[in-house]
């Protein structure tokens, strides 16, 4: 079985980002030949400092190793490192309609009150198509957020073999159960964001433990005292969702075991759950973070494998529709 995932280097990385991606990442890492990219093309679509974006690239590479993926077990590269990827993207382009790409939730809310957008910020859905397909993907552990996109992938794969013949693999996403969307502790109708969140409702995965705690103790609850999930009490639908992510517990035994106990110490108890969680990946992180050499080696090593695999799907497609082969 093939894995495939992605995720952008921009923006610290938050519980949001581990709940709906990384522990996926490493739950799925042993069930099957596993890649995973840092889709650095992807970040470009809005202005990047480029300084900014070469460090928060290798700040995630340590992300991942930190979380759990280990080298020996998943494939892990970056994007502008396998050029099959850009230039699948191109034949995709041309396979999706301008109505398809207009529709998607991501880009109308990116582009929306801008005055200019960039075109690829348009068309990037289908460079994610080509992340996924050229590897004959058959799982994409993916956030909920990303529905759609894998939906389109979906829809230009059978499209194009419709159209020149059984090339791509139809890819199915993976979504959490639990914590697919991780809410922010300020806003809960939000999703938790370092970019469109509150910093106070925004736990990064790097936050100190007292920070941490700091965090949830000001999380915003609901009325009433009960500790359960319903769409009447967000703030403590999302603590529940978030402490289940932490524990492994499932939601309805975390009911069950703070009935009739009130928020306070539900709250410290989250609180203490996720720092238990996050410390040593904090820690691992920081160890890594400084080993350059390591890093950059694992990523070399990852995009050799995955330039070798995906070169193969890229000139089966090219084939398909009638390019002359070099």
């Amino acid at each position: 079985m093939r894995v495939f995932s992605g995720i952008q280097p921009t923006g610290a990385k938050h519980f949001g980002n581990y709940s709906g991606g990384f522990r996926q990442y490493v739950a799925m890492q042993d069930l099957g030949d596993a890649f995973f990219c840092i889709v650095d093309l992807h970040s470009i679509t809005t202005p990047q400092d480029p300084e900014t974006l070469r460090e928060s690239t290798l700040d995630l590479a340590a992300m991942l190793l930190a979380t759990g993926l280990d080298p020996e077990h998943s494939t892990i590269f970056l994007q502008s490192h396998v050029p099959a990827h850009s230039q699948c993207a191109w034949v995709l382009t041309c396979v999706a309609t301008t109505g398809e790409l207009s529709r998607m939730t991501q880009f109308k809310d990116k582009s929306k009150g801008q005055e200019s957008v960039s075109a690829g910020l348009f068309t990037y859905p289908a460079l994610m198509a080509a992340d996924i397909l050229l590897y004959q993907t058959d799982k994409v552990p993916i956030g909920d957020d990303q529905r759609q996109h894998l939906e389109l992938t979906r829809d230009l794969a059978e499209r194009f073999n419709n159209r020149y013949g059984e090339t791509f693999k139809l890819p199915e996403g993976i979504y959490p159960s639990v914590g697919a969307r991780v809410m922010d502790l300020q806003e809960p109708d939000r999703k938790m964001s370092t970019t469109g969140g509150t910093p106070q409702g925004t736990v990064g995965l790097l936050d100190p433990p007292d920070t941490i705690r700091r965090k949830f103790r000001s999380a915003v609850t609901d009325s009433g005292t009960e500790v359960r999930r319903g769409e009447d009490k967000p703030g403590i639908t999302n603590l529940i969702e978030i402490m289940s992510v932490a524990t492994g517990s499932s939601p309805e035994e975390i009911e069950s075991r703070y009935d009739g106990r009130g928020y306070g110490a539900f709250k410290g108890e989250v609180a203490e759950a996720v720092v238990g969680l996050l410390d040593p990946i904090r820690l691992r992180y920081g160890e890594l973070r400084g080993d350059h050499d390591r890093l950059r080696g694992i990523l070399a090593q990852g995009a050799s494998k995955a330039a070798a695999i995906s070169s193969e799907t890229l000139a089966l497609a090219y084939d398909r529709v009638g390019f002359v082969a070099p």
